[in-house]
């Protein structure tokens, strides 16, 4: 594909039909052009108008809205650009398959459209030609049998042919996760018809309740067709996935919250170092910068409980966001009130401040710290939803750092996925994002069964909007932005922090609490810093400040 991109510029080569999309538009499409934040072309000879709400509408690969009854399976009506530039459509159509995965008891709250079929009837040799006209032109005849494809092409050389020939080897292999690579290079460099085509074979190939890598390739479909559908804020708002109701979002987040242990792990590592820094304080205040449910705090409340010579005074002050208020179905005070009565049943004394407000318009005065008071302050998969340099001149991620460390707090607690999606351009951020996920979505495979309503609606609500948001959105619109641990390290630094070492206890606990997970997972200590993957994949790193 890299040697493929270099020669696109040059037009036609070698008698193959292969222009820039810039180039070919005016002889496969009509002109694109954009208006009111909506993707659109006109097509003054025939008289239409083609928006980008309804391509997404006809790719969309996901509906959220309840169902009763069979588990319906839409099959969008699909249009193809022939290479003159006329529109060929499928009508939209429904239909129950019978499946093992599929049976009228597969109610998961969630209606999984055409992207789940698979049509065992379609002409796979019409489909390879499709493809050889879109890229290589009409007059190309590079598919004289069946039977003969990659013998033919093997004695073509040329970076079109070659591209041609790994998208079709992708695809009479059914290599999902190498056909979403494909669609992404496609997507990213406008090569429309191209990524039109890939994405009508990835639609019969994703499925919410199949293997790992085809329920990370829905959402990671969904969110290519969002991309080219909207931009900006319309993206997200666009998508289909409809707001669960509140206690609904909570269940799905504690359900996620117990079978993988990487919040578990970040909140213990963190508790452990902030236990660790407080153990000799009468008076404990923790600032966190995004509370949610208080529930990283009962542990703590209960250590400091048993300290010998007695637990100190703890004061939280507990930093929301519209998320969490929304999954508690209240605000802080709700927290407040679980807290309190935690700490009155293990005697420990306690006072909690509310700072109902996102982490971007916190300022001093909102922290309410107090003179002389021993300062912990808890960054726990926030920051990388805080704007940096390279999207606001406020660069509010250095600027929360700077506040903190003009407080002089005793220790500063970081926990983050170790991916790297911030600054990166959209198809490495795209591979990225496939390659986290998919070792994500492995882990949760081992835990709960594939049919499970529960992983389906855990999946859906609390992982894809993120993959969405990640291939989707850019500017302000993107709000995660996830930078590897290294990154972290140079801020922190910028900022005046020093390396915190982690307690070798806390890392002892923390592989015990493994021991009653698959033997997959892998914690590995280094450069003062603990870090929990699947197989070789780091997922999570957290460490320690001051």
């Amino acid at each position: 594909m890299q040697a493929s991109q270099q020669q696109r510029s040059s037009g036609m080569s070698n008698g193959l039909y292969y222009q820039p999309i810039r180039e070919v538009e005016a002889y496969c499409l009509p002109q694109f052009r954009t208006f009111d934040n909506q993707l659109r072309y006109n097509d003054s000879s025939q008289g239409t108008n083609f928006s980008a709400q309804n391509f997404y509408e006809r790719y969309c690969t996901l509906e959220s809205s309840p169902v009763n009854g069979d588990a319906v399976y839409n099959s969008p009506s699909t249009v193809s650009f022939t290479p003159n530039g006329s529109p060929v459509s499928q009508q939209d159509s429904q239909s129950h398959p019978a499946d093992q995965h599929h049976s009228p008891d597969n109610t998961y709250g969630s209606s999984v459209s055409g992207s789940c079929i698979t049509d065992e009837g379609n002409d796979f040799k019409h489909k390879l030609k499709e493809l050889e006209t879109v890229m290589l032109g009409p007059d190309s005849n590079v598919l004289d049998s069946y039977d003969s494809t990659f013998q033919n092409v093997t004695n073509n050389s040329s970076p079109e042919m070659d591209s041609w020939r790994q998208i079709m080897e992708a695809i009479s292999s059914r290599d999902l996760k190498q056909i979403l690579i494909f669609c992404a290079q496609a997507v990213s460099d406008n090569d429309l018809l191209v990524a039109q085509s890939l994405m009508d074979e990835l639609r019969r190939m994703v499925s919410v309740t199949g293997e790992p890598i085809q329920r990370l390739g829905a959402y990671m479909l969904e969110g290519l067709v969002a991309r080219l559908a909207s931009s900006g804020s319309n993206i997200c708002k666009a998508l289909r996935c409809k707001e669960p109701a509140s206690a609904e979002l909570l269940s799905y987040m504690h359900i996620l919250f117990e079978v993988c242990p990487y919040f578990k792990f970040g909140y213990m590592s963190a508790n452990g170092a902030i236990a660790e820094a407080m153990k000799d304080e009468n008076r404990v205040h923790i600032i966190d910068f995004q509370i949610a449910q208080g529930s990283q705090w009962d542990t703590l409340i209960k250590a400091f409980a048993a300290r010998p010579g007695g637990p100190p005074h703890i004061r939280i002050t507990g930093i929301d966001d519209s998320m969490s208020a929304y999954a508690r179905g209240g605000g802080l005070n709700i927290v407040k009130k679980r807290l309190s009565k935690l700490a009155e049943k293990n005697k420990v004394p306690f006072e909690f401040h509310a700072a109902a407000m996102s982490g971007c318009d916190v300022r001093l005065e909102n922290l309410g710290v107090r003179p002389g008071e021993p300062l912990a302050v808890n960054f726990a998969f926030m920051l990388h939803h805080m704007a940096d340099e390279s999207v606001s001149t406020q660069n509010h991620r250095d600027r929360l750092l700077r506040l903190i460390k003009s407080l002089s707090p005793k220790v500063v607690t970081l926990v983050e996925q170790e991916s790297n999606t911030n600054t990166a351009a959209f198809y490495p951020r795209f591979c990225e994002t496939l390659n986290y996920y998919t070792a994500m979505f492995e882990s949760i495979d081992v835990t709960l069964p594939r049919d499970h309503k529960d992983r389906i609606n855990v999946e859906q609500h609390c992982l894809a909007r993120e993959v969405v948001n990640i291939i989707a959105c850019e500017g302000p619109e993107r709000v995660e932005r996830h930078e590897l641990l290294g990154k972290w390290r140079l801020r922190f630094k910028m900022a005046g922090f020093t390396p915190y070492p982690l307690s070798p206890v806390v890392n002892g606990t923390i592989k015990s609490l493994l021991e009653n997970y698959c033997d997959k997972y892998r914690l590995e200590e280094r450069d003062g810093a603990l870090y929990l993957g699947w197989r070789n994949r780091s997922l999570v790193a957290s460490c320690a400040w001051k």
